[in-house]
């Protein structure tokens, strides 16, 4: 069984609502326009306590036409019921296909009371057929509906990023309950240039009605609300987000700040942060930021990957510097996400980057190669802040070893599986993070760097090889490079691991000569120099003198 991130809204997690057992995901799309390449982007992390990270994939495969296709639940396994198989299905790596296209997820709820348990195709199962029966974004726009519309909905409410070789889409979908099978839906074409973000928070406010080229809707989105009873505007009125899932407090602090910090950091002065900051602090919701925003500068695949990296650092969200982040500024908070104290509660940030992500990636679209070629996703797993991403083409023959599906799970280790060994090596990192973290980061940048300059001669290779005819060939050989490139990952990140433990173990420091070797005391007897001992922040011990001092205080003693 696969599991999908079920996305923590977190009115769930703050306890401001009734428990609902969600996870939160994050994901950016980054237009043509936009980026450093010419590529269209899709990053997504997907977050969930119970999510193993592991890449998924279904080589493409001939069928009979109407044989049955068993549809399970991707969060629970359940079974929800068949569909019809088509003739042939593409091959899909992780969240892309074999022609280019991405379709990534997160989950905002809404409505409650429009989630229909009789119906078929979960959102996972809708991405993942999606990208099994779809070449372009508009195709999978047209195949979601259909399949939505055939088989009824039984999610909550989602926004989806949908990118081809050309175009980027956000889609929002929500059920009808059990007023009527299907879903009612809109989505809007990203401009070219710009960029957009969504974090388990309905995002589409006003769309157009007549602008076919940039806004596709189903024909009963507003019709549907009149007949339920939330709107009853003019036309023109109807807010999609407003409609079907007003936001709260959690919704805005715990999701769309997600959406804000990225907005910010790729938008640059196109994007008044501070005008929004009230919205994203969950004081305002009338404030509302605009869906996307111009790129400030072209943006590399580093550049959006480090947005998912983030952690308010530098912004009024930074909690990276309060008595929360203890002595070595860990910028996370252990659940739960709230607290009551004195009859008044409290939330703790939660950012873009976090400590319970199964998988995150970014995707790419380059259409200036072929298919073959062109279509990439760098994949990680684990919290993306202190993970690297390899490099893997969609056409591939098989996973690499430590990506592969069944190597390990949540409830068994494995020493060959990627998330157990980047999961160790953080959890190391939160222990002492303002001091190991950075480390970590040096090796995470130089190995983008390797990877980007050693991709771009595998790219012109493979292009040559397919423009040549020796397709099987170049499927071999990316099949190969992809090995190669999570194999240098795997044991620089083990290599990495017993570096860190060794100079940081037991809180202490140990002193390297200039080659980075680890110095000794000088009489060559491997014992090391006396170890350095960091000063802790003002700020924190100042908190331990007010909670703790008149204990601690040193005093001379009576005589």
């Amino acid at each position: 069984m696969k599991r999908f991130s079920r996305h923590f809204i977190l009115a769930a997690a703050l306890a401001l609502v009734s428990a609902a057992h969600s996870y939160a995901c994050t994901n950016v799309i980054v237009t043509r326009g936009a980026s450093a390449d010419g590529s269209c982007m899709v990053s997504y992390s997907a977050d969930s306590h119970n999510l193993y990270g592991e890449l998924y994939f279904h080589p493409a495969q001939d069928w009979k036409v109407g044989d049955p296709v068993l549809i399970h639940d991707w969060d629970s396994g359940k079974f929800l019921g068949k569909i019809r198989q088509v003739a042939h299905t593409y091959q899909t790596v992780g969240n892309i296909n074999e022609h280019q296209l991405i379709i990534a997820e997160t989950t905002f709820g809404g409505r409650e009371e429009l989630v229909n348990p009789d119906g078929i195709m979960d959102y996972g199962s809708l991405i993942y057929t999606t990208l099994q029966r779809a070449r372009t974004a508009r195709e999978a726009i047209r195949t979601i509906d259909a399949l939505l519309q055939e088989y009824g909905y039984p999610s909550e409410g989602e926004s989806f990023s949908i990118a081809d070789k050309d175009e980027a889409w956000i889609m929002e979908i929500i059920g009808k309950g059990t007023l009527e099978k299907g879903a009612v839906w809109v989505a809007i074409r990203i401009p070219d240039g710009c960029v957009c973000a969504h974090a388990n928070q309905s995002r589409i406010h006003h769309f157009p009605l007549n602008d076919p080229e940039n806004c596709l809707y189903s024909k009963d989105v507003i019709s549907f609300a009149r007949k339920a009873g939330y709107f009853s505007g003019k036309d023109e009125e109807f807010s999609f987000c407003d409609t079907y899932c007003p936001a709260d407090f959690s919704g805005l602090r715990a999701c769309e700040a997600r959406a804000w910090a990225a907005l910010r950091l790729l938008g640059g002065a196109n994007f008044d942060a501070d005008k929004y900051l009230d919205f994203a602090m969950g004081h305002n919701a009338a404030n509302k930021m605009p869906l996307y925003v111009k790129a400030a500068k072209p943006v590399t695949v580093a550049d959006l990957a480090n947005v998912m990296r983030d952690h308010f650092e530098g912004t009024a969200l930074d909690f990276s510097e309060d008595m929360g982040a203890g002595p070595s500024r860990l910028p996370y908070r252990w659940r739960p996400m709230s607290f009551k104290l004195d009859g008044q509660t409290y939330v703790m940030e939660r950012s873009i980057a976090t400590q319970q992500t199964g998988f995150w990636f970014v995707a790419q679209s380059r259409g200036w190669l072929p298919d073959e070629v062109g279509s990439l996703i760098w994949f990680g797993v684990d919290d993306a802040a202190t993970c690297p991403l390899t490099p893997i083409y969609a056409n591939i023959n098989s996973v690499p070893k430590c990506f592969q599906e069944g190597n390990g799970s949540m409830l068994e280790y494995s020493p060959t599986s990627a998330f157990w060994l980047i999961n160790r090596v953080t959890h190391f990192a939160y222990l002492f993070y303002d001091r190991v973290a950075p480390e970590i980061r040096s090796n995470i940048d130089a190995l983008q760097g390797e990877n980007e300059k050693l991709l771009a001669e595998q790219d012109a290779k493979m292009a040559r090889l397919i423009a040549s005819g020796n397709r099987g060939a170049a499927i071999t050989a990316m099949t190969d490079f992809c090995r190669n490139r999570s194999e240098v990952m795997f044991n620089k990140w083990n290599d990495l691991g017993n570096y860190l433990l060794v100079k940081y173990m037991d809180g202490n420091v140990k002193r390297q000569n200039e080659d980075g070797s680890f110095k000794d005391n000088g009489n060559g007897a491997n014992i090391p120099a006396s170890p350095i001992h960091p000063e802790f922040r003002e700020r924190w011990l100042r908190g331990i003198v007010n909670d703790h001092g008149d204990v601690i205080r040193q005093v001379e003693p009576k005589r």
